[in-house]
């Protein structure tokens, strides 16, 4: 009987303790950057750009005391068939324009056509309903500017809520 209680002790730790694990969010973990880090120092015929783009982590329902969650999905797209572009910083801002965090340290490639996403995810109420991003990007002078989109989105139970921006270019 003195050795059950020990090991039922034990049990009973580790359930109460990985309850308390709390879950990653993908918007504070995200894809791995550093597989995509570029080195761009060498690269002295790149034209530096920036764009903006809105994005909506909640939005009010019913009146500005109520608020919906949603998710947020952020699509940086390479529009070139034949270039590589680069994305210097992606940086996260709430309703008040103060910065949450940035995305990556180093500068980050796109293959021609390719996308790379961005997930805020629902729980994260950090941005608020007036948030958005400010992008940093290099493109050779002959190539497309990247492409920003966000895609908000929340279902719950029968329904569903989705709407989309796009990133405006700023001179």
């Amino acid at each position: 009987m003195k050795q059950i209680r020990p090991i039922l002790l034990l049990i009973a730790c580790a359930l109460t303790s990985s309850c308390e694990l709390k879950k990653e969010m993908s918007s504070v973990n995200p894809t791995n950057w550093d597989k995509r880090a570029a080195d761009i120092s060498r690269l002295n015929n790149l034209e530096s750009g920036k764009t903006y783009l809105s994005v909506y982590s909640q939005i009010y329902s019913r009146n500005e005391h109520r608020t919906h969650d949603l998710t947020v999905i952020i699509s940086m797209r390479n529009l070139n068939p034949a270039d590589t572009i680069y994305i210097k910083k992606a940086e996260y801002f709430d309703s008040q324009g103060a910065s949450i965090r940035s995305y990556f340290d180093k500068p980050i490639y796109l293959a021609p056509m390719e996308t790379a996403e961005i997930i805020i995810d629902e729980s994260d109420k950090t941005g608020g309903p007036g948030a958005n991003f400010l992008f940093d990007w290099g493109v050779k002078s002959t190539s497309n500017s990247p492409l920003f989109e966000a895609i908000m989105i929340s279902t719950s139970g029968q329904q569903g809520l989705s709407f989309t921006t796009q990133g405006v270019e700023l001179h």
